[in-house]
């Protein structure tokens, strides 16, 4: 089946009437019609309906000048579905308006295979074509992969299993997990875990690989979601499980075997600008009285990770420790400005801080070269005791950015 004017025309019978032009909900799930998303009322999380005569999984491909291997692709994809998805289904081809061959081999697919379907969009962007298929979408389960099929489709299962049977609120495939097994160049591999990095930084995400191409949700979470995202683009991702986050909302992260596409057509540099003003936007969003956290818990009884006093202190203590250790390690082959500075990097890179992580790692800087500097001229240091005196610096720099978070987010968040 073929959408070209997705305003205007209807997905065939054998599914429910889905709109593609704005937000309304698909009339096959009237329960969700009295959930507004400023004030919704969901309860635990039940395992989804399987019978409720719409596909259960609506799984959407973005495409864009994807001509060369599009219909081995989709055909591998629906011949692994067929095969193993022991639920109903549906293939959703978004085309971003692709200039070469790939809208008229996706319809001639769609005539063919009654599982899938094309909708073709005028405005170009990833997340353009996920909000609003997700939006009117009336499958309880939805997901996103590329159209490469660069995730190994083994971990189709796992990334659905735990939306399917209702422990979980989202599912993410993570190229960065101990398990995972990666092909791709090493600048990719270098930028993407640079990216991650900043994210844990800046956002305080616990999300190992926010930007991984294969992604799923469940329905009646998306639906509350969906309108607080913002982002068109590559962002998309980000900013969905960010929200997500902070709602206290249960991430599954799933290992995944990804092997890059070396023809990608992805503008690396581009699109790590446009993720930066997305992060900048974001923060900016998530400011006290801007996003409604506590409207958008979504009926878990659960608050975010970390969010109680307990957790704080665990995680300030923890932090120092090991930024002290490293610091102890690091002083017996260089000097200890230098191994102060290796130190900081290195928690930086590797810890996942909140949103206040950019004060206390500012503050922890200044007190402990401040101490450096000073304890000389006291006493005759060893490596230990500028050890202790910098996880004394690392405490006092977590306390001013917990004093400064409190001042800039919303009480639940801190």
């Amino acid at each position: 089946m073929t959408l070209t004017n997705p305003t205007t025309s209807a997905p065939p019978r054998r599914f429910h009437s889905a709109r593609f032009g704005g937000g309304a909900l698909p009339a096959s799930q009237p329960e969700l019609l009295n959930v507004r998303p400023e004030n919704p009322q969901l309860p635990r999380r039940s395992p989804v309906d399987t019978g409720a005569g719409v596909p259960v999984l609506d799984l959407t491909v973005p495409v864009f000048n994807e001509e060369a291997h599009l219909e081995k692709n989709l055909r591998t994809l629906h011949g692994h579905l067929s095969g193993t998805f022991p639920h109903t289904f549906r293939i959703t081809v978004a085309d971003n308006s692709s200039t070469d061959s790939t809208l008229r081999i996706a319809e001639r697919l769609a005539r063919e295979l009654p599982e899938l379907r094309v909708v073709r969009f005028q405005e170009r962007g990833r997340g353009n074509a996920l909000r609003r298929l997700w939006q009117s979408s009336p499958s309880p389960v939805l997901a996103y992969m590329e159209a490469d099929l660069s995730t190994d489709l083994s971990a189709l299962a796992p990334l659905l299993a735990p939306l399917l049977s209702g422990h979980s609120d989202l599912a993410v495939g993570t190229r960065l997990a101990p398990d995972s097994r990666v092909v791709r160049s090493g600048g990719r591999e270098f930028t993407s875990r640079s990216y991650n990095a900043l994210l844990r930084t800046v956002l305080g995400t616990r999300i190992s690989d926010a930007q991984c191409g294969f992604k799923a949700v469940r329905a009646d979470v998306a639906h509350l979601l969906l309108p607080h995202t913002k982002d068109d683009g590559w962002f998309f991702d980000t900013e969905l499980l960010v929200i997500a986050e902070r709602c206290g909302l249960r991430i599954h992260e799933v290992p995944v075997d990804w092997t890059d596409d070396p023809n990608s057509s992805v503008d690396v540099v581009r699109t790590a600008l446009a993720d930066l003003r997305g992060m900048a936007r974001l923060t900016r969003d998530l400011r006290p009285g801007r996003f409604p956290v506590r409207e958008l818990r979504l009926g878990r009884d659960r608050t975010a990770p970390g969010t109680g006093l307990a957790g704080r202190v665990l995680g300030a203590v923890a932090w120092t420790s090991l930024y002290a250790l490293f610091f102890v390690l690091l002083r017996s082959v260089v000097d200890p400005l230098p191994a102060n500075f290796i130190a900081l990097a290195l928690m930086a890179s590797t810890t996942r801080l909140r949103i206040q992580g950019p004060v206390m790692l500012l503050l922890t800087t200044l007190l402990s070269t401040a101490a450096l500097a000073i304890l000389p001229v006291m006493t005759t240091a060893d490596r230990w005791l500028e050890g202790a005196v910098l996880a004394a610096a690392g405490l006092a720099g977590h306390i001013g950015g917990y004093v400064a978070g409190r001042r800039r987010l919303a009480p639940d968040v801190t």
